[in-house]
C-alpha cells in the first residue's frame, strides 16, 4: 500500500491552514483556460509545489496553482493547470487532487479541456459538453485495493456527466448568445497527436473529441459521488482526411482566442448552479 488516503489527508490539513473556506465546486482549467482563476475573489493561492504529495505540472500553458476563493458568490477550489499521464505519473497522482477535493467537500466537480474535433461541426473555437467518455489510455486510477473512504470497489460509470448540469449548460449559453455542442470525449495517454489511423479507429467508436486529459478526472470523482460537468475547448481539427499538422503552441493559441466565451459560460453556470 502507498498509504494513499494518509497522504490526501495531509495535503487537505495542509489547505486547510491556508484557508478556513470550504469549497463546494471544483473546477480543473486545461492547457489556454487558466485565465478564469483570475476572476476568483478574495483569492488563496497556493503554489502545487508547497502541498504535501502534490505533484507539479510540467507543461506550458498550465501554471501550478492551487487557488481558492468566491467566484459568481459561490465557494470553489481552482487548479490551474493539472497534471497528465503523459508526464510520466501515474493514474493515482493524476488524480490525487481530486481525492483532495472530495476530502476538502466539493459537490460538484468541473473539468475543462482542450481537444480536438472529429467532425466539420466541432471547428476550432467550438464548445461542447461532454455527454460520456471512452477510457483509450490503458490505464484506470482505480486499479489496486480500493479504498472505502473514497467510494466503492466497482463504481457504475453509466452516467458520469450530470444530464441536469449539461441541460443548465446549454441553458445558460443560450442565454448568452453561445453556440454549445454536445458529444462523446475519447481520452488517449498522449504524448503524441494520433495518426490517421487511429483517428479513424476512435471515430468508429463513437468519438466526437479528443484528448490527453479529464477521463482520470472524471472516474475518480464519480467513483466519490461528485457530479461532474465536462467542457471541451475544441483547438484543432482531428478528422482523419483532413488532417493538418498541429503543435501545442497552436492548441494554446486557439485556447487562448476562446477564453472569453469560455469565462462568460463558465461564469454564468457557476451563477446559476445549486450545490
Amino acid at each position: 500500500m502507498d498509504k494513499i488516503y494518509e497522504k490526501v489527508i495531509e495535503a487537505k490539513d495542509h489547505i486547510l491552514k491556508e484557508t478556513k473556506l470550504v469549497p463546494d465546486i471544483g473546477l480543473i482549467l486545461g492547457s489556454g483556460l487558466g485565465d478564469l482563476a483570475d476572476e476568483i475573489k478574495n483569492p488563496i493561492i497556493i503554489e502545487y509545489k508547497d502541498i504535501p504529495h502534490f505533484p507539479v505540472s510540467t507543461v506550458e500553458g498550465h501554471s501550478g496553482q492551487l487557488i481558492i476563493g468566491i467566484l459568481e458568490g459561490k465557494s470553489v477550489i481552482v487548479m490551474k493547470g493539472r497534471f497528465h499521464y503523459y508526464e510520466g505519473y501515474s493514474m493515482k497522482e493524476v488524480t490525487f487532487p481530486i481525492r483532495v477535493m472530495q476530502q476538502l467537500g466539493i459537490k460538484l466537480l468541473i473539468l475543462t479541456n482542450a481537444c480536438g474535433g472529429l467532425s466539420s461541426e466541432l471547428y476550432p473555437g467550438a464548445l461542447m459538453f461532454i455527454n460520456d467518455h471512452i477510457n483509450f489510455t490503458g490505464d484506470n486510477p482505480l486499479i489496486g485495493p480500493n479504498i472505502d473512504e473514497f467510494g466503492p470497489r466497482f463504481p457504475d460509470m453509466t452516467s458520469i456527466y450530470d444530464k441536469e448540469l449539461i441541460k443548465l449548460g446549454h441553458d445558460v449559453a443560450k442565454n448568452l448568445s453561445i453556440k454549445t455542442h454536445e458529444g462523446v470525449y475519447i481520452g488517449v495517454s498522449g504524448p503524441n497527436y494520433l495518426s490517421k489511423a487511429e483517428l479513424k479507429m476512435v471515430t468508429l467508436l463513437g468519438a466526437d473529441v479528443v484528448g490527453m486529459s479529464t477521463v482520470p478526472e472524471s472516474i475518480v470523482a464519480k467513483h466519490g459521488g461528485i457530479k461532474v460537468l465536462g467542457i471541451s475547448c475544441v483547438t484543432d481539427m482531428a478528422i482523419p482526411d483532413e488532417l493538418i499538422s498541429i503543435s501545442h503552441e497552436e492548441v494554446i493559441e486557439v485556447a487562448n482566442k476562446t477564453k472569453p466565451k469560455f469565462i462568460k459560460l463558465v461564469k454564468g453556470i457557476i451563477n446559476e448552479v445549486t450545490t
